[in-house]
């Protein structure tokens, strides 16, 4: 315990000594773009998902400095088939290119692509299917806007 404690101890004065600083603390690079990004309208449900969970990380924006814009690809592919022939395992791939650019000039701060994936049944009945690929969508949603966050946050220190 005495060990774990020292090591704890090492690695927190370790990082103070190299000029680390909270991403959302008060001079924190989080605090750059919170409430100053605005995002291009949504045009489906997974870019309405997609820009809500970016809403929740960054915040809305009243006067934006920067503009987020974000283009969505997603694929399914089956997983898991059962004796029958039929698919009972998904797979939602997604991946989302971004570019973020000044609100006054226009000039691009940070872009990228970030992917991920997740996963849903497809056994049961219809009803239960569907909602489990809505679920999935949902997540992934989630994910990618979290990944983007992150990148962006990392970008405009």
């Amino acid at each position: 315990m005495w060990l774990f404690r020292r090591t704890i101890l090492g690695l927190v004065l370790g990082l103070a000594a190299c000029g680390f600083t909270p991403v959302y603390g008060p001079d924190g690079a989080g605090r750059t773009l919170q409430n100053q990004v605005v995002f291009a309208a949504p045009d489906e449900r997974n870019a309405q998902l997609l820009m809500q969970q970016l809403e929740a990380r960054l915040g809305r924006a009243q006067n934006a400095s920067y503009s987020l814009e974000v283009a969505l690809d997603l694929t399914q592919e089956g997983l898991a088939i059962d004796a029958d022939g039929n698919t009972t395992r998904y797979n939602m791939l997604g991946v989302a290119a971004y570019t973020l650019t000044g609100a006054a000039d226009g000039a691009v701060m940070a872009s990228g692509t970030v992917r991920n994936f997740t996963g849903y049944s497809a056994t049961g009945t219809t009803v239960a299917t569907l909602a489990s690929e809505r679920d999935a969508e949902k997540r992934l949603m989630n994910i990618l806007a979290d990944m983007i966050a992150e990148r962006l946050v990392g970008a405009v220190q």
